[in-house]
């Protein structure tokens, strides 16, 4: 790219695909005008699961990470697109602000977090991340920069969020905070037996903020866990002291043998922690860390899934064939004994982007661990959610084909006009747009 670029070997958070890249850092704006000569794509922390941040030249925006103002009395941050979430929470949660939307980490930037149009447990009220942009700065193929919102360039705007980091360089962004009264969460943890149950309790709980279940990818009958909560009021948290985010406390220092996650260990695990759950409703206080982000108190926890890596298969299916479609999805793995060690079920709203992941409906999310008769299962999930009206997690994707892309996303064309005409000489490419031709 220049003289600062280096050559190296990265990876995502699923450790898969690994590639050689070469790395530039976004220093200045000033400079990046004159690296959009050759093909690239901008990168975060890499905290997407596959391949939709890498490629042959790629841009590290972590650099570009500083606050630019806040208004106390909107709740508006003006932030640089490296500026990490996590950085977001610590600031401002002491001064009674959260994100209006996180995903489940807090280690991704506010560039990515628009660019993959992230949502979090509240979407079936409060939407995914871009519809709590005010306005963005982004920097177009031809080296201009524009200010782009709902009502000005609102046809970039509209292809930036969501985009995928494919209609521009995202510079800074203004995003709307969420006033809370204290950092703590009102939760209740409900134990269901079964995936018809559990889905009822998500359509009696709509009017809760926020809620997500883990399931029991193997235990034939998707028995579940579901979480629900809301930001707990100063009285629920009255005697708690004021806290920030904690660092993570426990580490994998290096990858497991992969032999560690297996079918029997994932179902006595599984079993083990379904078990430990109490009958009926519990009630707790907790922290917003262990709420939002549990995973994140474990460094490096992608390891677990050995040097191989693995590979999130994240789908989301309309409402009215999701009970149908995710039974059908947790037979067939259960099927080929491929138990999920991670399985995460959530309810969301519609999406609002022309790439956008969420559509009215449930979304399934499950980690596998990369072996040899893995893609074959995926291939035949794809078929599965296909048949329902459904589609995959592009933040999430590393090996769908261009095929169940087309067929999933209504908007596929759409959006290749649209990156035609923002980037005619196709500046920005990822492994993952050049093997879906987007």
């Amino acid at each position: 790219m220049n003289a600062a670029a280096v050559k190296k070997r990265i990876a995502n958070w699923g450790n898969y695909p690994v590639v050689e890249a070469e790395v530039a850092r976004l220093e200045t704006e000033e400079r990046l005008a004159g690296l959009l000569s050759r093909p690239m794509i901008a990168r975060g922390m890499g905290r997407c699961y596959g391949d939709a941040s890498l490629g042959e030249r790629v841009l590290s925006t972590l650099p570009h990470d500083r606050f630019l103002s806040f208004d106390e009395g909107t709740g508006d941050l003006e932030c640089q697109a490296g500026t990490v979430l996590g950085t977001i929470v610590e600031t401002f949660v002491p001064r009674g602000w959260f994100l209006p939307v996180t995903p489940g980490t807090r280690f991704v930037t506010v560039g990515g977090a628009i660019s993959a149009d992230v949502h979090g447990k509240n979407h079936h009220i409060d939407g995914s991340f871009c519809r709590h942009v005010r306005s963005l700065r982004v920097m177009t193929a031809d080296g201009g920069i524009v200010n782009c919102s709902q009502n000005e360039n609102a046809e970039l705007f509209d292809t930036v969020c969501g985009g995928m980091g494919l209609a521009g360089i995202i510079l800074s962004a203004v995003i709307r905070l969420k006033k809370v009264e204290t950092p703590y969460v009102r939760q209740e943890t409900v134990k269901a037996k079964d995936l018809g149950e559990v889905m009822d309790l998500f359509e009696r709980s709509a009017d809760w903020p926020y809620s997500v279940a883990w399931i029991d990818c193997l235990s034939g009958s998707g028995r579940a866990l579901m979480i629900r909560g809301a930001h707990a009021t100063r009285e629920e948290a009255l005697g708690l002291p004021v806290s920030g985010a904690k660092t993570p406390s426990l580490n994998v220092p290096f990858f497991l043998p992969s032999f560690a996650l297996n079918g029997v260990s994932v179902k006595l695990f599984n079993a083990l922690y379904y078990a430990k759950a109490r009958r009926g409703v519990t009630t707790a206080i907790t922290g917003y860390e262990s709420f939002f982000y549990p995973l994140d108190g474990v460094q490096n926890w992608n390891r677990i899934y050995g040097r191989r890596g693995f590979v999130q298969y994240q789908l989301v299916l309309p409402k009215e064939q999701s009970r149908a479609g995710i039974a059908a999805v947790l037979k067939r793995v259960a099927d080929a004994g491929q138990g999920s060690f991670l399985a995460v079920l959530k309810l969301l709203g519609k999406g609002e982007h022309l790439l956008s992941f969420p559509m009215e409906g449930y979304t399934l999310a499950l980690d596998f661990p990369i072996t040899k008769n893995l893609f074959g299962l995926l291939d035949e999930l794809d078929a599965i959610v296909l048949r329902h009206g459904g589609r995959l997690y592009l933040a999430k994707d590393a090996r769908m084909n261009a095929g169940t892309f087309n067929k999933g996303y209504a908007n596929a064309d759409a959006f290749r006009a649209r990156k035609a005409k923002f980037d005619p000489r196709g500046v920005f490419q990822s492994l993952q747009s050049k093997r879906l031709h987007i």
